[in-house]
């Protein structure tokens, strides 16, 4: 927990009776983390960070009286989806109130090839329910089968699906976003088109999520194979020309270099010993082309139907920020890193990074769709000896042009590319949360229009 619980928490649990709350310790301090462990820096710095209390709402209604509540006793409170991200968002950095949105997962409808649906909703779940309709979410993460869609889109950016559809922050991937503010009176806000993206990878610092609309895809039956090379440029190589034949039916195209397939659990024997892979889903009316596109330049040695079932593991589950979680079951000296190549030379910067750091960077790229262009996003493996080092490696991509968004701190601008927070979130947090109570630290040019009493 924080060094002491807030002053206000026995006022506000009393002002929100009748709301699910949790107040016992080990619970609160458990659901207060995420996967900031994969950073042995953030580790460091948020280990123990704890909310006093966790409050569950369970529709929207029970939202505004927690908000009103916070805002009258100046309490912090921090939303929470399935805290499946890396970087500390949904870590209380001050205590108060984690606010877990799980509740709140109602489909209000599904028309016009788009979605409206609660942001506690289990991104597989909404799949399963989509499926009658022959349609399913353009994108999710490598942790779709635990993440919720508002903390996809409050703390992520892309994943699988963005080969064809780009990142979230693309126009036209979210659609609205309803949001509640943190006032005595707390108004409800309808984000439509651009302006919904004042929400996106925010970690919850400019409202509260209270509903998504976004536009669906296909729900082709898809295919998994894992394709075995004789070393990483050559999956490099062939997962470019697959990203570039846009006749083929994709949403993922991750090559990955050795030793990190050794670590693969169910499909090691898919794996050859000392072989890079390239994990990719292909819509099975595509299968045939991809086979031939790859010829004989690397060997096909798994193929089965994708399925987010239990019993199976689905292969987008060693891809994306999966493959670091993979090695580090087995290794905690290892960490990673976030990268976007330049379109027009993405082939050479990898092969540059990598040999540029032979032994302390293991090559891990998906291939991505952004602004328009094909380009790998990237989480290379880096073996972890001191943040110093940690820091020349990552400058050392920056000065070579290839772009880094820092996943070893846990705040909005030092996380991004641009290092900033964007115009339009800043501006948006200081009419919502004018209190700055809204996960306070996450977003650190903020200033409060109204200083707290």
């Amino acid at each position: 927990m924080s060094a002491l619980p807030h002053p206000q928490i026995g006022a506000l649990l009393a002002a929100i009776d009748g709301v699910p709350v949790t107040t016992e310790p080990s619970t609160v301090r458990k659901r207060s983390r995420d996967f900031f462990w994969y950073s042995p820096i953030l580790d460091a710095q948020l280990r123990g960070k704890s909310a006093d209390i966790l409050v569950s709402p369970r529709d929207e209604g029970e939202v505004v009286r927690v908000a009103a509540a916070c805002a009258r006793l100046g309490v912090p409170i921090t939303p929470r989806g399935a805290a499946t991200g890396n970087y500390g968002q949904a870590v209380p950095l001050h205590g108060g109130v984690l606010l877990d949105m799980a509740g709140l997962k109602d489909i209000a409808w599904v028309r016009d090839g788009s979605v409206r649906c609660g942001p506690g909703l289990v991104m597989s779940e909404l799949d399963a329910a989509l499926a009658p309709h022959g349609l399913e979410q353009r994108m999710h993460p490598s942790t779709k089968r635990r993440a919720t869609v508002g903390g996809f889109v409050a703390g992520g950016s892309g994943g699988i699906g963005s080969i064809t559809y780009g990142g979230l922050r693309e126009p036209g991937n979210i659609l609205a976003a309803r949001v509640i503010t943190v006032e005595p009176e707390p108004r409800a806000i309808e984000l439509r088109g651009d302006a919904a993206q004042k929400v996106n990878r925010a970690y919850g610092t400019t409202g509260i999520i209270t509903a998504l609309e976004f536009p669906l895809a296909p729900a082709w039956p898809w295919v998994d194979l894992i394709v075995a090379f004789d070393s990483f440029a050559e999956a490099m190589a062939f997962g470019h020309r697959a990203a570039l034949a846009d006749g083929i039916t994709k949403k993922l195209l991750s090559p990955i270099a050795w030793p990190l397939p050794s670590h693969f659990a169910e499909v090691r024997p898919h794996c050859p010993e000392g072989k890079a892979v390239l994990i990719a889903t292909v819509a099975k009316h595509s299968v045939d082309s991809f086979l031939a596109l790859l010829g004989d330049a690397g060997a096909v040695t798994l193929e089965r139907p994708l399925t987010d079932a239990p019993g199976q593991t689905p292969l987008y589950e060693y891809t994306w920020n999966h493959t670091t979680l993979q090695m580090l079951k087995a290794d905690r000296g290892v960490t990673y890193l976030q990268c976007l190549f330049p379109h027009d030379a993405v082939l050479e910067k990898v092969a540059e990074m990598c040999a540029l750091f032979p032994d302390e960077l293991l090559g891990h790229c998906e291939f991505i769709r952004f602004g328009g262009r094909i380009t790998a996003s990237a989480l290379p493996v880096i073996r972890y000896t001191t943040p110093e080092r940690l820091s020349t490696i990552m400058a050392a991509h920056e000065a070579a042009g290839v772009m880094i968004a820092d996943p070893h701190v846990y705040t909005l601008e030092d996380g991004s590319r641009h290092k900033r927070a964007e115009a339009d979130q800043l501006g948006f947090k200081r009419e919502v949360d004018p209190r700055g109570l809204l996960n306070p630290g996450k977003m650190r040019s903020y200033v409060p229009a109204a200083a707290a009493t």
